[in-house]
């Protein structure tokens, strides 16, 4: 099958990469022209678990290919993935405005039967806005369906490899066959590929992704009551999590939710309730409690150190939102940083990755560390805020050695109370007791 995927994002270069790798003939576009440059020779513009390889191979095996010429892509492709930021606008709403500019070039392109494919996270109509713009152009012979994403950064390959469902929004029976025979492959052991109408599809998405969120809120509510009450979040977590109806995932409390997703689509979707005259608390809270989440961590030293941080030199371990990226879009470390800085603190920072983009925002203002060890020279505290899994089991004694007080700030709970405390630290988690 002859694909074109039109943004080489995160689902953009993942989605094409693993169509070719089933065999598909793909053309990825993107107006980026640095970029695309770099595809041509095998350089990766994101940080992906896995997806180096999967495109080299098949960009070498002439299955994928790249180009900045929208043109060539709508001539190539049978089917077209749009797959373009919707960034967040000042009133919260998404930002169509790179879709709609897309849609209507890829109208003026087609010549024959085309299925145009909405894979970005776009509100409730945005389907019918595309289609409205075909017939305008006289191209009756354009399927509109939305296909949303529900991949996670860090394990983003994986999820497209093996994804636990599709959703297929679409009248078009034509449209069904096509995508039901290209994403086959990916569905053997049986995960549903689900039919539904467009704006369906479309809310299907952002109701995923705004309830994750809530119940990350929920918890992080919840952690800051069981300090007050003498309660420890992990317990209640677990005692939760064993009901079937709750489940496990996403009740781990921490210093709130960033990245690419969950803060745009939440805002998103509050805008778009507005937009219907219906108010939605619910997100409005959990978006709330979000904010004020990512500067807890501040707060605690500011009470453990008398308000006293001016001068004082703080280590932070993890900048990107979570493990295995290099994103830090509405990243918690940012604010803990600024945080930190309107304090009057020095900032020492090490992440495995994503210090290039940090830097970028704060050069000149925070200092640097490719080894982790080696930001926590002279720290008069730890924190942790990014849970890399390399640290989970670092040698406390030797960050005691290294330290000017042992003190550890634990954004993410990966570390038992307990256990610091006879260690020799003093030792602050998210609604932890630790007895």
């Amino acid at each position: 099958m002859e694909i074109s995927v039109i943004g080489t994002g995160y689902v953009g270069l993942v989605q094409g990469a693993v169509f070719a790798d089933t065999g598909n003939s793909v053309m990825c576009m993107d107006i980026d022209e640095k970029k695309i440059a770099n595809l041509k020779r095998g350089i990766i513009p994101i940080y992906e678990p896995g997806l180096d390889e999967l495109v080299r191979r098949n960009a070498q095996e002439k299955r994928l290919e790249f180009t900045t010429s929208l043109k060539a892509a709508v001539e190539h492709g049978a089917v077209i993935f749009l797959c373009l930021p919707t960034p967040q606008s000042e009133d919260g709403a998404a930002d169509l405005s790179r879709v709609i500019a897309v849609a209507e070039q890829i109208a003026s392109f087609a010549v024959g039967y085309r299925i145009v494919v909405s894979k970005s996270t776009v509100p409730v109509g945005t389907v019918d806005r595309i289609r409205q713009i075909m017939r305008k152009k006289g191209k009756m012979e354009i399927d509109v369906v939305s296909n949303p994403e529900f991949l996670k950064e860090g394990s983003a390959l994986e999820d497209s490899l093996k994804p636990d469902r599709i959703v297929i929004g679409t009248k078009s029976r034509k449209a069904i066959l096509v995508l039901s025979d290209l994403y086959a492959p990916f569905m053997r052991t049986g995960n549903p590929i689900m039919i539904m109408d467009e704006r369906s599809a479309e809310m299907t998405k952002y109701a995923s992704n705004s309830f994750l969120a809530t119940k990350i809120s929920f918890m992080n509510e919840l952690a800051n009551l069981c300090e007050q009450s003498g309660a420890d979040v992990d317990w209640v977590r677990r005692g939760m999590g064993t009901d079937p109806r709750i489940g496990q995932q996403f009740l781990f409390a921490g210093i709130g939710y960033g990245g690419s997703c969950f803060p745009k689509d939440v805002k998103a979707l509050i805008k778009t309730a507005q937009e219907h005259e219906y108010e939605f608390k619910i997100l409005r809270a959990v978006d709330e409690v979000n904010e004020r989440q990512k500067r807890l961590i501040v707060k605690k030293m500011l009470k453990h150190f008398n308000n006293q941080m001016r001068q004082k030199v703080v280590a932070l371990w993890g900048l990107s939102f979570k493990p295995q990226t290099d994103d830090i879009r509405e990243a918690p470390s940012l604010a803990v940083i600024q945080s930190l800085l309107d304090a009057g603190a020095k900032v020492r920072a090490h992440d495995p990755i994503a210090i290039p983009k940090v830097r970028s925002l704060f050069d000149g203002k925070v200092d640097f560390f490719e080894n982790n060890y080696d930001a926590l020279k002279g720290a008069d505290a730890l924190a942790i805020v990014t849970e890399w899994n390399e640290f989970r089991r670092p040698d406390f004694e030797r960050m005691k050695s290294i330290m000017k007080r042992p003190v550890i700030f634990d954004g993410r709970n990966i570390y038992d109370p307990k256990l610091m405390r006879e260690r020799g630290f003093t030792y602050f988690g998210i609604g932890r007791n630790g007895e």
